[in-house]
């Protein structure tokens, strides 16, 4: 355990945790592709913010009614800036000549935040959301192995941006990766810190491509086994041999959509990316199938 000022930080040990999933279908393929990430030991608040707390770490006066409330009118620069002022404290200059090596508070990432909650060290809350230090993504793609942020690459309204993840209204075992604005507060919206070593080695990222051609050929030879074959088969069974030639493209486009269909929600499960199998940041010739 750590505490800086008023906040407390909960350890967690360093771990591999998987994130994403290795189902075909491509209604998963935004959680694609599944992928290893290794995590060194850090610390994490059990907690949100509080009125306190920022009160506490700013130096200012810590509003009576509000104080022990967690605190969702910060935008996600105002907690940039509040880190900074925490990395500027005698608590924390402290911590880190204890620790060794260079260390930083600042938001979880999206791997950070679900080892700290597998490991059952962070409270969770039904129907609030709260920020991630992760630029906003569509897919796994590019995503970071080794527990650092990921940055915001996108161009035009997404970059302003940036992860959260939302907790389900009802059940606080079920949430899911979102996003909200960053320059702006939202109610409802929190933040909980973590006090991480910096990562200072070169970065492995999920490989930005695929193999387009082996998920091709895959498709091609699913939607014939499960589509097409069987739309021709059906009416060949039932003694309508002429209508599988008179009718060839009514039954082969009908193949082509169920085939769709099942693509849907079934294909042979992908491999999981593991973080050995990536060489560095910099190599975009890596190619892993989506």
């Amino acid at each position: 355990m750590a505490r800086l000022g008023s906040i407390d930080f909960q350890e967690v040990a360093s771990d591999t945790i998987v994130l994403g999933t290795n189902k075909g279908g491509w209604i998963y393929s935004s959680q694609r592709p599944a992928y290893e990430v290794r995590l060194p030991a850090f610390f994490i608040m059990n907690e949100f913010l509080t009125h306190a707390d920022v009160a506490t770490a700013l130096d200012a006066p810590i509003p009576s009614s509000k104080a022990n409330l967690p605190m969702d009118d910060l935008t996600a620069n105002d907690v940039v800036g509040l880190c900074q002022t925490i990395m500027e404290s005698s608590e924390f200059k402290s911590f880190t000549e204890a620790k060794g090596g260079s260390w930083e508070v600042r938001l979880p990432t999206e791997s950070e935040w679900y080892l700290a909650q597998r490991e059952g060290v962070m409270a969770l809350s039904a129907g609030t959301n709260e920020r991630l230090a992760d630029g906003p993504a569509s897919n796994n793609r590019g995503a970071m192995m080794d527990g650092r942020p990921r940055p915001n690459e996108f161009i035009g309204p997404a970059s302003s941006q940036s992860a959260v993840m939302a907790i389900h209204p009802r059940n606080a075992t079920v949430f899911a990766k979102g996003t909200a604005p960053s320059q702006r507060p939202l109610p409802g919206v929190y933040a909980r810190l973590v006090l991480t070593p910096i990562r200072s080695a070169p970065a492995k990222r999920v490989p930005s491509s695929t193999d387009a051609w082996a998920n091709i050929r895959s498709e091609l030879l699913w939607t014939t086994l499960l589509g097409i074959v069987p739309s021709f088969a059906i009416p060949i069974a039932r003694g309508m041999g002429a209508y599988a030639i008179d009718g060839w493209f009514n039954l082969f486009f009908g193949g082509l959509c169920a085939g769709f269909i099942t693509g849907a929600i079934w294909r042979p499960k992908r491999p999981t990316l593991r973080y050995d199998e990536v060489q560095s940041l910099v190599d975009e010739s890596d190619s892993v199938s989506q």
